[in-house]
């Protein structure tokens, strides 16, 4: 990942490196994808950084657009927080949500490592059951 602090990258400016380097703490929204072009190989996209699901996505199509790899991360958070990132993980080249495992305690049913390959949450967990008309938004 980002070997420099983001206002120091500059320093990167048509570095080719034996190895893939991926932007981290440069990259929060669209916006910042082409200007990072020519300093990194990929981008890591964090849910928490890009402002959720939605944008997330739509960056993913931007990066691959410009010729990134993609990578998705994710900061110290509960299976709550990582379980939707494992959508993008498929379309990216690499993933990190090891949010979870920095916990002490997680939510139960949450993601699981088997094998070295992360597992979907248990059934019910995202309230799987619950009766919709008594829902209120």
């Amino acid at each position: 990942e980002q070997p420099l602090p983001a206002d120091a990258d500059g320093a990167l400016d048509g570095y080719d490196p034996p190895y893939v380097i991926c932007a981290d703490e440069s990259v929060h929204v669209g916006g910042d994808l082409a200007a990072l072009r020519s300093r990194y190989q990929a981008v890591n996209l964090k849910l928490d950084k890009t402002g959720g699901f939605s944008e997330a996505v739509r960056m993913l199509e931007q990066a691959r657009a410009l010729g990134f790899q993609l990578m998705t991360g994710c900061m110290v958070a509960s299976s709550l927080g990582i379980a939707p990132a494992l959508h993008l993980a498929g379309a990216c080249q690499f993933a990190d949500l090891d949010g979870p495992w920095w916990l002490a305690v997680d939510h139960p049913g949450g993601l699981r490592v088997e094998g070295g390959v992360i597992t979907p949450p248990a059934a019910g967990f995202w309230g799987d059951g619950v009766d919709a008309e008594g829902l209120w938004l």
